[in-house]
């Protein structure tokens, strides 16, 4: 038994992940983490390769099972939440050019009626819209081809000559060329959408298609709805033209639908050699020109004309049906804003997080951003400054506690760490037995009673009178973006909750106060 899986089961999966991205009842952060992902010159941890931080590096394919899910948590170093205003559907991007041929929108694309100049089976796989340079986008409803018209045929079409550039609501030619193209204006992507998700690969789409009260979409939209004007159908096809019997003159589409009529120009011999819809009708999933022959009727050469249906009830009602839009952009900013974005760190891998919960609390998380680091308060500078993935060790009463450097910022005197379980397996990076398990294999939290974190580099004394989020430094206060207590401080989220829902291993970034991290990710469903 054969079975598919639909494009629009694809179309659907991406609504339903934005619509769950928008949602009060849920939280998604896009997050940076692990800051050290391993050298031939440094020891590697768990999850890390020997090349990874080199140049050229070799990033590793991520693993999904759910000891790697929770190393991810782990290695984490912050994020920032995802809303209205950083997630929008894309579609592939096809820019016009001079000379080029597109396919028109066509319903009916199968294994077999392949797309002329694509030879694909899907739609959606074919090159049927553009976006020009002013970046407005249109559908392509006819590129001029046909099938038979009077033993001659034109099956992939002419060439594009005209850029379309009108904003018109009505399908139309672009230019005086006479290339045979007909275009329909979808929409304009807003300049704010541009400086965002703008990419060589993607055309944005605007969001909230069906519910938005931009005037442009809403008058696209309603121009689209045929249940409001009638004007479903724009483009009956000539596959063939036939001959002898057909007459010039408006004739009726029958079908599931009503109302659509298709005037029919002809050549002295009867044959059909253009089309033209002058009422687009409503409710159509099929049609067929009716051109009143009697059923006693012999037609020796048929004409066949195939009505083009467009999406839903019509092109520019619902355009994420229309484009195939089965993937989601999702963009975040990184910058010095925050002091929950340390700038002297580095990163390696970027993810997506679903609904982690506060720190010791079952409470979601719902704050725009968040440090998933530890933090120590010191009561002055190393005598070295620390190395970004440096080993800090601290003896406390339940034994030594470990970490990994991710951040110091020496005007402030804050260290922030993680701990993963490289610091436990030890070189093994597996459970085999060895000889220092007890004294290794627990992870112990680091202590303000026990006052001083060292490497084998450097000592520092924890300031264990500092509380609070802000400290002052000469005249000027500043906020830590995490609370103290007693020199310490957690991470602002529980490191074991959230669903990773996305992981990329990257080349490794170092940051810098002088430059930001604008995060595109590609969600395909």
């Amino acid at each position: 038994m054969s079975a598919i899986v639909t494009d629009q089961f694809r179309i659907a999966n991406a609504n339903n992940f934005v619509d769950s991205v928008l949602s009060s009842d849920n939280n998604y952060y896009v997050f940076l983490g692990l800051s050290n992902p391993g050298t031939t010159s440094t020891p590697v941890g768990f999850g890390r390769t020997a090349a990874w931080g080199n140049t050229p590096s070799n990033p590793p394919s991520p693993i999904d099972n759910q000891q790697y899910l929770s190393h991810y948590r782990n290695t984490a170093l912050f994020g920032k939440k995802l809303n209205s205003s950083n997630i929008r559907r894309v579609v592939k991007k096809i820019n016009w050019t001079s000379n080029a041929r597109y396919e028109m929108y066509r319903h009916d694309y199968s294994v077999g009626n392949l797309a002329p100049i694509s030879q694909s089976a899907r739609l959606y796989d074919t090159n049927y819209f553009v976006i020009n340079s002013d970046f407005r986008v249109y559908i392509c409803i006819s590129n001029g081809s046909y099938g038979n018209i009077g033993g001659t045929s034109n099956i992939t079409g002419n060439t594009s000559q005209d850029e379309p550039t009108f904003t018109d609501l009505e399908s139309s030619s672009a230019g005086i060329s006479g290339d045979g193209y007909i275009w329909k204006y979808l929409f304009t992507i807003s300049p704010s959408d541009i400086i965002k998700f703008d990419s060589t690969e993607y055309i944005v789409l605007p969001s909230d298609w069906s519910t938005s009260t931009d005037f442009q979409i809403q008058s696209v939209r309603d121009s689209g709805d045929s249940t409001i004007n009638n004007n479903q159908i724009k483009y009956v096809y000539i596959e063939d033209g036939g001959g002898g019997v057909y007459t010039a003159g408006n004739y009726d589409i029958k079908g599931d639908g009503s109302g659509a009529k298709v005037n029919i120009e002809v050549d002295t011999s009867g044959t059909i050699t253009k089309t033209t819809v002058v009422s687009g009708g409503s409710g159509y999933t099929f049609g067929i020109v009716d051109f009143g022959h009697a059923t006693t009727d012999s037609i020796s050469n048929p004409a066949k004309l195939i009505p083009i249906i467009p999406p839903s009830r019509g092109h520019g009602y619902n355009i994420y049906e229309e484009l195939g839009s089965d993937k989601v952009l999702a963009y975040s900013r990184f910058d010095d804003s925050t002091k929950d974005f340390p700038t002297d760190t580095k990163f390696s891998q970027v993810g997506i997080i679903k609904n982690p919960e506060k720190y010791e609390s079952t409470s979601l998380y719902t704050a725009n951003d968040y440090s998933s680091l530890g933090a120590i308060k010191l009561t002055s500078n190393f005598n070295s400054i620390p190395t970004i993935g440096d080993k800090i060790e601290q003896t406390t009463s339940n034994g030594t506690a470990r970490g990994y450097v991710a951040s110091y910022d020496t005007e402030t005197r804050v260290l922030k760490y993680y701990q993963d379980r490289s610091l436990n397996f030890a070189n093994t990076l597996n459970q085999t037995d060895r000889n220092d398990v007890t004294s290794k294999a627990t992870v112990i939290s680091f202590e303000s009673s026990s006052n001083t974190v060292s490497n084998v580099s450097y000592v520092a004394s924890i300031d264990t009178n500092f509380s609070g989020i802000t400290t002052t430094i000469g005249s000027k206060e500043i906020n830590l973006g995490v609370n103290f207590s007693s020199g310490l401080s957690n991470p602002e989220i529980n490191k074991n909750t959230g669903d990773v829902i996305y992981i990329d291993n990257r080349s490794i970034v170092t940051r810098d106060s002088r430059q930001k991290e604008d995060i595109k990710i590609i969600l395909e469903f």
